[in-house]
């Protein structure tokens, strides 16, 4: 079994936001592979599903994104899973718009909810980082993260989530460069 985080904070005020692109990663992953109904565990939400033939936990925390690692580290605990069975979904500013990148392991470059994970469980996990861009400057940061996304990039966000959640079948067998190369190639095509 894996787990799959994907990072954001509960609520329909923060739904829209760049901080929120893991939340929203996991409902196109959820809709588009079949996944279960949501129940509410670890201190979060969870879905049950599969992916190329690998047992997938979906797991939203709901402990807010400066608290994540609590959830993630009770779902952790209770399957007795190491960090190689764990993928988390954020955002990255020091990426483009709606390019991906896979990283196993690394510091967590100011982002609360990958540090948050840190301190529960180290930092060797896969982070899927979804790019946002950077505003520019750092005063801007705070208010651009956690600004809803603009209605002209929303074809750009939908392209992003859809080509990670139509290739994620490279990621649950672990094929990072695959998954990487097929998601570019199918951004190219959009």
């Amino acid at each position: 079994m894996q787990i799959w985080t994907g990072l954001g904070n509960p609520g329909p005020q923060y739904a829209l936001q760049r901080h929120n692109v893991g939340f929203m990663m996991l409902d196109v992953l959820a809709d588009m592979h079949g996944f279960g109904p949501i129940q509410k565990k670890f201190q979060g939400w969870v879905q049950e599903g599969r992916i190329g033939g690998q047992k997938i936990l979906l797991l939203k925390p709901a402990t807010f994104m400066n608290e994540s690692g609590r959830s993630v580290g009770e779902a952790m605990r209770f399957y007795k899973l190491e960090t190689d069975a764990l993928t988390v979904f954020h955002d990255e500013l020091d990426i483009d718009p709606f390019r991906v990148k896979v990283k196993q392991g690394g510091g967590h470059a100011g982002h609360n909810g990958l540090r948050s994970i840190d301190q529960h469980l180290g930092a060797d996990f896969r982070r899927i980082r979804l790019g946002i861009g950077h505003p520019g400057h750092k005063d801007r940061v705070h208010g651009y993260v956690l600004g809803n996304y603009a209605k002209a990039e929303q074809d750009g966000l939908a392209a992003m989530l859809g080509a990670v959640s139509a290739e994620a079948s490279w990621l649950a067998e672990g094929n990072n460069p695959r998954f990487m190369s097929e998601v570019a190639k199918r951004m190219q095509d959009d």
